[in-house]
C-alpha cells in the first residue's frame, strides 16, 4: 500500500499537517464500477452481520412499559420466533442496500472531494478542511441516502417487530407489507418519518465522519510517519477512530432515532392503540410513557451495533477505496 503527501505550499504549518496521516484516496482517483460493484457485495455481507442487533434495538424501543432489559428481550425473541426472529425483515432491508448504499457513498465522495479543493483554495489549513469537507460529505451523503432508506426501513421495521406484543399487525414478507401499507396510506406512509430521518442521520453523519476525519489525524500523529505503509496500522487507526465517532454519534441522535421508529411502526392499522401521527406527538408520548429515560431505550445495542459497524464499515470501506483505484493512480 503506498501514501504519500499530496499538499505541500508556502504555509510551513500545512506541509508537516498534510503530511501527519496517509494521503487519501480522492473520488477522481476511483474506477467507479469497480468501487460500487464490490461495494455492494461487501456492504450486504457486514449488515447481515449487523442485523440482530438492529432486531433488538427496534423491539427495544416500540415494547410498551415496563422497559425489559436487552437480554430478556432477545431472549423473548428466541423463544417466540427462534434464531429466524432475528432477521426478520432482512429480505427488505438487504433489497434497498444496494441502490442506498450506491447513492450514499457518490454523494460522500463527490462531496468531499468538491468542498475539500475548494477549501484549500480559500486558503483554510488542512485539518480544517478535512473535517468541514468530511461533514459536508456526511450531511449529503445522508439525505440522498434516505431517499431509498426510509421506505426500506418502514418496511422492515414492519416485519421486525409484527410479532411482539407491541404490534397486532401482520405481513407475509417484503412485498405484503410494501402492498399494504401503500393501499392504507399511500406514499406517504412509505415515507412516514422521512423528516425526523434526516434531522437524525445528517446531523449524525456530518458529526461522524468529521470526527472521524479528526481523530484520524490525531492518531496518525500519535503513530508517527514511520508507519504511514504498514497495513495493519491504517487498519487499527481507522477502526479505532470509527468505532469511537460510531459511539458518540449513537449517544447523540439516539432520542431522534427512537422517535423516529415509533412514528414508522406504531402507526394505527398495527399498533395496539392509536398512534401519533407527528413528530412532536410522538416525542411527548414517548415522554409520558417513560421518562426522559425512554428515549434512550435500546441505547445498548445500538451504541453496540453502530460502534461496531462504523469500524467495521469504515475498515472496509477504506479497503474498497484501494481496491477500487484506476490503474497508476495508486496501488496496494
Amino acid at each position: 500500500m503506498s501514501f504519500s503527501a499530496t499538499r505541500v505550499d508556502e504555509h510551513g504549518g500545512e506541509v508537516e499537517a498534510a503530511r501527519a496521516m496517509p494521503a487519501e484516496v480522492s473520488w477522481e482517483m476511483l474506477d467507479k464500477s469497480r468501487f460500487f460493484v464490490l461495494g455492494a457485495a461487501l456492504f450486504s455481507g457486514v449488515s447481515a452481520a449487523l442485523y440482530p442487533a438492529v432486531v433488538l434495538k427496534t423491539h427495544l424501543q416500540v415494547a410498551p412499559p415496563p422497559q425489559a432489559a436487552a437480554s430478556a428481550a432477545a431472549a423473548a425473541i428466541l423463544r417466540r420466533d427462534g434464531p429466524r426472529g432475528f432477521y426478520r425483515g432482512f429480505g427488505a432491508s438487504l433489497a434497498g442496500t444496494v441502490p442506498a448504499r450506491a447513492l450514499y457513498m457518490a454523494a460522500l465522495e463527490a462531496t468531499k472531494s468538491a468542498v475539500g479543493s475548494a477549501a484549500l483554495r480559500l486558503g483554510v489549513a488542512e485539518p480544517a478542511a478535512s473535517a468541514a469537507a468530511s461533514a459536508a460529505g456526511g450531511v449529503s451523503a445522508a439525505v440522498a441516502a434516505q431517499v431509498v432508506w426510509t421506505p426500506v426501513d418502514v418496511v422492515s421495521q414492519r416485519l421486525m417487530v409484527q410479532t411482539s406484543p407491541a404490534t397486532s399487525a401482520h405481513y407475509r414478507g417484503g412485498a405484503d407489507a410494501f402492498r399494504k401499507i401503500l393501499l392504507a396510506d399511500g406514499v406517504r406512509g412509505l415515507y412516514r418519518g422521512f423528516g425526523v430521518s434526516v434531522l437524525t442521520y445528517a446531523p449524525s453523519s456530518a458529526a461522524w465522519w468529521a470526527s472521524y476525519a479528526t481523530a484520524q489525524l490525531l492518531l496518525w500523529r500519535a503513530v508517527g510517519p514511520a508507519h504511514h505503509d504498514s497495513r495493519g496500522a491504517a487498519v487499527a487507526v481507522q477502526g479505532a477512530s470509527a468505532a469511537a465517532a460510531g459511539g458518540a454519534a449513537a449517544l447523540v441522535t439516539m432520542p431522534l432515532d427512537t422517535v423516529k421508529t415509533r412514528l414508522q411502526v406504531m402507526d394505527a392499522a398495527g399498533a395496539r392503540a392509536p398512534a401519533p401521527t407527528t413528530l412532536a406527538a410522538a416525542a411527548r408520548e414517548l415522554v409520558r410513557e417513560g421518562g426522559w429515560a425512554a428515549c434512550y431505550r435500546g441505547l445498548g445495542p445500538r451504541w453496540a451495533s453502530m460502534s461496531l459497524s462504523a469500524a467495521t464499515m469504515v475498515t472496509a470501506y477504506e479497503f474498497l477505496k484501494r481496491l477500487s483505484t484506476k490503474e497508476g493512480e495508486g496501488s496496494l
